[in-house]
């Protein structure tokens, strides 16, 4: 009753949100969990992409490998996602180059297509939905933020960003992809599944 509409500078109707505004840019996490120890390691990024995972384990590995000097060989469990799969010929390459630079061993074991419930992550992900659940994620410092509240094992997680974009759909041809291809072990009866990429000189 006697309320007056809402107008801008220029006479127009403002259109209101029935909802928080969106945000201006998106961020988007990538989870590292060590199973031995429950050490968490989450980074923040543009975009879900073969090159963001990449990137992040790369910079994870950057973050502990002073710690982990005896380590030769790195086991990674993964849930198979478009980016992350056996046959995504970006994220290969790029795990290939990783290998080479890290002089680590890698073996990819990917759960079973519609299983990634039984992978430890997904448990850190809905703990990390608690803490920020209600908050107004408006901007990368808000998320850092909320992000180190939350605790995995009785240990707040380390909490990083990866700067600048990730295109996505970054693929190789079958040409491009033979030197790389040719450095993987695929298991026998799970060629897909089951990816060993030794590093140049072991």
């Amino acid at each position: 009753m006697g309320g007056k509409t809402r107008t801008g500078s220029d006479g127009k109707a403002v259109q209101g949100w029935d909802h928080d505004p969106p945000a201006k840019r998106k961020w988007t996490p990538l989870g590292i969990l060590v199973l031995a120890t429950g050490a968490l390691t989450l980074i923040f990024g543009s975009q879900e992409t073969s090159d963001f995972w990449v990137d992040g384990l790369k910079l994870w590995w950057g973050l502990v490998k002073d710690r982990y000097r005896s380590i030769r060989r790195l086991v990674i469990y993964l849930d198979n996602g478009p980016n992350n799969s056996g046959t995504r010929t970006q994220f290969i390459k790029r795990l290939v180059e990783f290998a080479d630079w890290s002089r680590l061993e890698i073996r990819l074991v990917y759960y079973p297509p519609y299983h990634s419930k039984y992978n430890p992550i997904e448990r850190c992900w809905s703990s990390l939905e608690q803490k920020w659940g209600g908050a107004l994620l408006n901007g990368l410092k808000v998320i850092l933020q909320q992000a180190l509240r939350m605790t995995w094992k009785g240990r707040h997680p380390t909490v990083k960003r990866l700067a600048g974009n990730y295109p996505d759909g970054i693929r190789l041809t079958k040409k491009e992809m033979k030197p790389y291809e040719a450095r993987l072990q695929r298991a026998a009866m799970l060629r897909k599944y089951d990816i060993t990429i030794k590093p140049t000189g072991r």
